[in-house]
């Protein structure tokens, strides 16, 4: 970074592995805007780190460029914390779904049945992470669970 506190967008894109046409395009959308321009070239500070950072967080969460800017555009805390309780929300919808692939996946690593699709112990996790048909009549007791390995 300069002295002055200010770098150029290239720069600026480096700091987080980023191309600085994603930050021109950033620009375009709304989403960040140069301090200052000097003979045509952007100026970024220290807030704008933080912009940068708070967008790219805010895209791991799975939040759409046009959310993003909602939530940065936003006047007044009422109207930012009602957009954020619904991605939280959504949020908490997928670490439920993530969990449920989660348990089925590990039940299959352990699984020894020749198809883990006709094991009970399967089927029980399939069944609780889903609403699914009654699949008993499928059920094949040739499943033996390994335990997990010490890490």
């Amino acid at each position: 970074m300069k002295s002055s506190g200010s770098m150029r967008i290239g720069e600026l894109a480096e700091r987080f592995d980023l191309a600085p046409h994603v930050l021109r395009h950033w620009e375009a959308m709304g989403l960040l805007t140069p301090a200052t321009r000097v003979n045509g070239r952007r100026l970024y500070t220290h807030d704008h780190i933080v912009r940068v950072m708070t967008i790219i967080r805010a895209k791991a969460a799975g939040m759409s460029l046009e959310q993003v800017g909602e939530i940065l555009n936003v006047t007044g805390h009422v109207e930012r914390r009602a957009i954020l309780e619904r991605h939280h929300a959504e949020l908490e919808r997928r670490l439920r779904e993530i969990a449920a692939s989660k348990a089925l996946i590990e039940h299959i690593m352990r699984c020894t049945a020749e198809d883990f699709t006709r094991c009970p112990g399967y089927l029980r996790v399939a069944e609780s992470t889903a609403v699914l048909p009654d699949l008993t009549d499928l059920v094949e007791d040739s499943c033996v669970v390994r335990p997990d390995p010490p890490r």
